[in-house]
């Protein structure tokens, strides 16, 4: 098991990094990480990878993400979510069509401002570090897609909602900007990270990464030694010459390469494929 790539479900009020450390004790793994960090109230789908597998990460066809998140109309705070509630504003519950309009409105490409407590590094410190330190800061703004945003439940101020967006996009900031469309704050209560494109969790299942490496695969006809050996590769040795990412699979080993203005590139190189 020195090699594997699986979904695991990270539970609510629990850090990601804490979450990992729970599954290298389970499976007597040293090496390990996960790829896209949850908030420690967030819980579902993180993708986990121990050994050489880790390396893949960049990889990996991880977009779009699917959510489901729970809304408090009314509710204001400044992480977004329900960690640091300042007050709470009454209002009359709304016909669901408004509510649907709301949501509708998110989807498309929009360009907003990140939450202030979020992972976005700004002069080599985290964001949500300065945010607690009570420092003054900048957030410049980012564009996300979001392919669909639809509402599941509402039970007045609660809209239950799933979206699925691009990777990097803030659902926090998303259910803020769907209260502000209602004309009040708003803040998340829950949410739940369904899916990482195809990554759906399946009890922890070991998973081929071939099958979520989405590049093209080509055939190295020179001499078998040579990526072995980590050699300069010529392109006119590659079956596929135009430029691009490509996968190269020998015997149970993994590479990946790229062909650019001809000349090639080693990304990755001699991955066991071995679990």
């Amino acid at each position: 098991m020195e090699n594997r790539l699986f979904v695991g479900y990270k539970p609510a009020n629990l850090p990601s990094n804490f979450f990992l450390s729970r599954l290298k004790r389970k499976y007597g793994i040293k090496k390990a990480g996960f790829s896209g960090t949850l908030d420690p109230f967030a819980k579902g789908v993180l993708i986990i990878a121990f050994g050489q597998f880790t390396k893949l990460f960049r990889f990996l066809d991880k977009a779009p993400k699917t959510y489901r998140a729970t809304l408090w109309l009314g509710a204001s705070s400044p992480t977004l979510d329900s960690e640091k509630i300042e007050y709470v504003e009454e209002m009359m519950p709304f016909a669901p069509i408004s509510i649907e309009i709301a949501l509708k409105s998110v989807i498309g490409t929009i360009t907003y401002l990140p939450p202030r407590y979020s992972a976005k590094k700004i002069e080599g410190k985290r964001a949500y570090a300065l945010a607690r330190a009570d420092e003054a800061f900048d957030l410049a703004k980012i564009t996300s897609h979001v392919y669909d945003c639809h509402l599941v439940h509402y039970s007045h101020p609660f809209i239950t909602f799933e979206i699925t967006i691009s990777e990097g996009g803030y659902v926090r900031s998303m259910g803020q900007i769907i209260a502000q469309k209602l004309g009040f704050d708003g803040c998340l209560s829950a949410l739940e990270r369904l899916h990482e494109g195809s990554f759906v969790y399946d009890n922890e299942k070991a998973l081929n990464p071939l099958e979520y490496l989405s590049m093209l695969e080509n055939r190295y006809n020179g001499h078998k030694d040579d990526m072995d050996l980590g050699r300069v590769l010529s392109v006119e040795n590659f079956t596929l010459q135009e430029d691009g990412i490509y996968k190269i699979i020998h015997d149970e080993w993994l590479s990946i390469i790229e062909i650019k203005e001809k000349r090639v590139e080693y990304l990755l190189n001699k991955i066991s494929l071995r679990s």
